[in-house]
C-alpha cells in the first residue's frame, strides 16, 4: 500500500547479481513515495564492454560509478531509493560518504538461485558467467550499521513491505 506521505529516508537495496534489486527498489520507491535511481543506468560505456564480454569489474572500475551514485543520492535530500550492488564494505562506505545515515536493504540470495535468475533476464548486459565473481566480492554487511537482511526468495510484494516498514520505523526512531 502506497503512503500518502513520503518519508524522508536514504536507503540502498543491495546483493549480487538476480537477487531482485531492481524490482524490490521500484516497490519500495512506489511504497514510500521516494524517487528510484537505478545503479545500472549509472555504468560508463567501458564497465558495460568489459561485464558483456564476461570481464568481472575491479575495485578501480567501480571507484567512478560509487561515487556519481553517491553525488545521485545527494541531490535528493528529500530522500532516495538506489539500487546498487554494494558488494564489498568500502563501496558501502563510499556511498555512507555521500549521505548521512544512510540505510541499506540487503537481499540474500544463493548462488545457484543467482544463476537461475541471471540466466533468465533477457536483454541483460550482465552474463550469468559472472555470478560467481560477485559472490566472490560480496562482503557481508550483516554487522554494519543500518542493514536490514532479507531472503530473496520471498514475493517481491513481500519483501517491500518488510523494507518499508523497517525503513518507517528506523526513521521514526531517529
Amino acid at each position: 500500500m502506497k503512503s500518502d506521505v513520503a518519508l524522508v529516508v536514504h536507503v540502498v537495496v543491495m546483493g549480487v547479481a538476480g537477487c531482485g534489486k531492481s524490482a524490490v527498489g521500484q516497490r519500495i520507491a512506489h511504497q514510500l513515495n521516494l524517487p528510484l535511481i537505478e545503479g545500472d543506468d549509472f555504468h560508463c560505456a567501458s564497465n558495460i564492454a568489459k561485464m558483456q564480454q564476461g570481464l568481472a569489474l575491479t575495485d578501480a572500475d567501480r571507484a567512478d560509478w560509487l561515487k556519481t551514485l553517491a553525488t545521485k543520492l545527494m541531490k535528493h535530500p528529500n530522500g532516495a531509493v538506489l539500487t546498487c550492488s554494494a558488494l564489498k564494505s568500502a563501496y558501502r562506505d563510499t556511498l555512507r560518504r555521500g549521505v548521512r545515515s544512510l540505510h541499506f536493504v540487503h537481499l540474500a540470495i544463493t548462488q545457484a538461485e543467482s544463476l537461475k535468475r541471471v540466466g533468465n533476464r533477457p536483454g541483460h548486459f550482465y552474463p550469468p558467467s559472472l555470478v560467481a565473481s560477485q559472490f566472490a566480492a560480496l562482503q557481508d554487511p550483516v554487522h554494519e550499521p543500518g542493514v536490514l537482511t532479507l531472503d530473496s526468495e520471498l514475493p517481491l510484494d513481500e519483501l517491500a513491505a518488510q523494507a518499508a516498514k523497517w525503513l518507517s520505523d528506523s526513521t521514526m526512531r531517529n
